[in-house]
């Protein structure tokens, strides 16, 4: 039997948030935070719209669920991200001591682990899940940006 809680079905609930933020024109990246099967958070990219470099989904997700839960820490919990971190996103999470990143597609330039940048050592990480779904999200918003051009 299928758990209806896996993580296909969560990675699936940040591709709803990556597709809010390309059709909102942002780099289609989507966040979301669960504990115990329940989504405490959710977020995208809203750099433009905030016009803030900050502004990445993971960010966005790390803020709302500390909120949820009342506490800087996110232990217990795990973060579904449909593009691997980027170094700034890896090291706010480092500081969430959160307990588990799930992403789909890799990032070979500015990824945390082509940068080098440490997760927290108790930090699981879970990597391709629904990764051919994650990256056409990419491949479109670029499509999409070279055809305005």
């Amino acid at each position: 039997m299928i758990e209806p809680y896996d993580d296909i079905y969560f990675m699936k609930k940040a591709i709803q948030e990556a597709q809010e933020a390309l059709d909102r024109n942002e780099i289609p990246v989507g966040a979301i935070i669960v504990t115990q099967n329940r989504i405490i958070a959710r977020g995208h990219n809203l750099t433009e719209t905030l016009n803030d470099v900050t502004a990445h989904a993971e960010m966005q997700a790390i803020t709302a669920g500390a909120s949820f839960l009342g506490g800087k820490y996110l232990k217990d919990c795990t973060m579904y991200i449909t593009l691997e971190p980027c170094q700034m996103c890896a090291g706010a999470l480092y500081w969430s001591q959160i307990s588990k990143i799930v992403f789909g597609a890799s990032d070979s330039s500015r990824g945390y682990r082509n940068m080098g940048t440490q997760l927290h050592p108790k930090t699981e990480v879970v990597s391709g899940i629904l990764e051919n779904e994650c990256a056409a999200l990419m491949t479109e918003f670029f499509r999409r940006k070279r055809a305005l051009n």
